[in-house]
């Protein structure tokens, strides 16, 4: 029995006879459901339509679907000394791409900052052996294919390694989650925010919202809290959620004051 891809959010969901009736996380007020309805893509149909391509996106290494689906939302290969984590998750894993990502050493683990990026974090892990995918537990509830791989962390900081650290700054999603790589950015320290503080068009500055289709904007109380979490970390550049939305050098001070410009907007 096939496998099921929302066609708007890109969750997986588990193998049936037939497609699922709805998608929770699409009908959430934080997403929405596509135009024409809920539609589902068998993951051999997915496969089909779309290809797995890789970019250099300021440093690192990412993969996205071509042509763009649901989101079009990209992973980013971040080194832990042993391997590869992938950050956020894509909807399709073909044999082609994990054969690239073995070449260049293999996965240690998948961690991912919300439920819209979830993805097809269970072919992405059993790819390599069941390696372990962290969901802040605080987002269990948003879990679409349940897989012993996923491991609910809580608390506000989970370290995979000495480089690879896991924050939980909540705001967009209750379980939303950053990862700091210390070694990134030349040694300068990186942020990996996916759109739980995104990167805004000039590249210059963040921003802050509960829900981005539906311009839901984030109260100030949780942006303080997530400006809490950021504040003892060293970091130089902040990777958005899409290519090229990143902030190259300057991103502590950056954020600082794209807190400020937005909680002042919002006042």
């Amino acid at each position: 029995m096939p496998l099921w891809t929302c066609e708007t959010c890109g969750a997986q969901f588990p193998d049936s006879g037939k497609p699922p009736t709805s998608c929770p996380i699409c009908e959430d007020e934080r997403q929405y459901v596509n135009w024409k309805g809920q539609t589902f893509l068998a993951r051999e149909t997915l496969a089909e339509r779309h290809r797995l391509v890789w970019r250099d996106d300021l440093g690192l290494k990412g993969i996205a679907l071509e042509p763009s689906f649901a989101i079009g939302q990209r992973a980013l290969l971040v080194g832990d000394g042993a391997g590869w984590v992938m950050w956020d998750c894509i909807p399709l894993a073909t044999s082609e791409a994990v054969a690239h990502v073995r070449s260049l050493g293999g996965l240690t683990a998948i961690a991912i900052s919300h439920p819209h990026y979830y993805g097809a974090l269970a072919d992405w892990s059993e790819a390599f052996g069941g390696v372990p995918v962290y969901l802040h537990a605080d987002d269990r509830r948003w879990v679409t294919r349940p897989h012993p791989s996923i491991v609910h962390w809580s608390g506000d900081q989970h370290r995979i390694s000495d480089d690879v650290m896991l924050l939980h700054t909540g705001g967009h999603f209750a379980g939303a989650t950053m990862l700091h790589h210390a070694r990134g950015a030349d040694g300068k320290g990186a942020l990996l925010t996916g759109d739980i503080a995104q990167v805004t068009m000039d590249r210059r500055f963040v921003s802050f919202m509960y829900s981005y289709p539906n311009y839901m904007p984030l109260n100030a109380a949780a942006v303080r809290r997530i400006a809490a979490a950021v504040e003892p970390l060293a970091f130089d550049r902040i990777y958005g959620a899409w290519w090229g939305r990143n902030i190259a050098s300057g991103a502590k001070t950056a954020f600082a004051l794209s807190v400020e410009r937005y909680i002042a907007a919002i006042a």
